[in-house]
């Protein structure tokens, strides 16, 4: 505030002398200073100033847009960092709203508006067919994986073989994984390994971003699966590491264009900016790959 002052100050100053030279018939040693102009040299230098004023905040504003970017909650640490180089890369601001991939795909049913959807395949797919996403290039974001974590508090195990693993989870207290995708894939794995049923006393299923307050909340051996962003960014948790070998999976992300996007041309730019270099180095820095 106090630099567009200033700024005022000296435009207006210019505009003054501007104004003195073209219309008051006086010499430059005999010019009269700023308090004795007449009432009308004072309205014509003011509004000259405001005038350059105007444009000049136009200039610098005038070429920034702002698009919404719906995406699924694993993707938000590092879709934030995309975001943010993004804006300081195209001085263009991208807000994200995140929630649960099926949260997301519902709101978007129920009519939210937004220039960008950032979920799983599927959903994309499902919010074609009903008119909500624009058909065209989805590109793949990237995957996020699956992953153990326990409280700060609890000691760090080593699950970097199938076997530690195995052992790790059959010393626990309490098992919380949630009921979507990455619920799922873990669920999957338990089955493979055999251990679904053993563990079956200890085993909790939350609500998709639940996981994470039973261990919180806990005071025992307790172990939260899901996916590596959330567990590597909530407060209190720390992350034992991903499923091992051939037990991990992945769930991929795709980007697309929103049927009713305000700014479409920045939410285009948007899209491609996602997998540009410097997006990529940022999300795999973040737990994306």
């Amino acid at each position: 505030m106090e630099f567009r002052r200033m700024e005022f100050r000296r435009i207006a100053a210019l505009s003054y002398l501007s104004v003195s030279h073209s219309s008051v018939s006086h010499s430059s040693a005999s010019r009269p200073p700023a308090w004795k102009l007449k009432p009308w040299h004072l309205k014509q230098a003011i509004s000259a100033a405001l005038l350059a004023c105007s444009l000049s905040l136009f200039a610098a504003t005038g070429h920034a847009a702002a698009i919404k970017i719906l995406c699924d909650s694993p993707l938000e640490p590092a879709l934030t960092k995309v975001a943010d180089r993004f804006r300081q890369e195209t001085n263009n601001q991208a807000t994200l709203a995140c929630d649960a991939g099926p949260a997301v795909r519902k709101s978007i049913e129920d009519g939210a508006v937004a220039d960008v959807v950032v979920v799983e395949p599927d959903f994309v797919e499902e919010l074609t067919k009903s008119g909500k996403v624009r058909t065209g290039d989805r590109p793949m974001v990237g995957h996020v994986g699956v992953g153990l974590g326990n409280r700060l508090d609890s000691p760090a195990y080593d699950i970097s073989t199938v076997e530690k693993f195995k052992n790790t989870l059959l010393g626990a207290d309490m098992v919380v994984f949630n009921s979507v995708k990455s619920g799922e894939a873990f669920a999957a794995v338990l089955a493979r390994l055999g251990m679904a049923e053993t563990l079956k006393p200890k085993i909790v299923r939350t609500a998709p971003l639940d996981i994470f307050k039973p261990v919180l909340k806990g005071e025992g051996n307790d172990m939260a699966a899901g996916t590596i962003p959330l567990i590597a960014t909530t407060p209190g948790i720390k992350l034992l590491g991903p499923l091992p070998g051939d037990l991990q999976s992945s769930i991929p992300y795709t980007a697309a264009l929103m049927t009713n996007a305000p700014q479409r041309a920045t939410a285009e730019s948007f899209i491609k900016f996602l997998i540009s270099p410097k997006a990529k180095e940022t999300f795999a820095a973040n737990g994306v790959t």
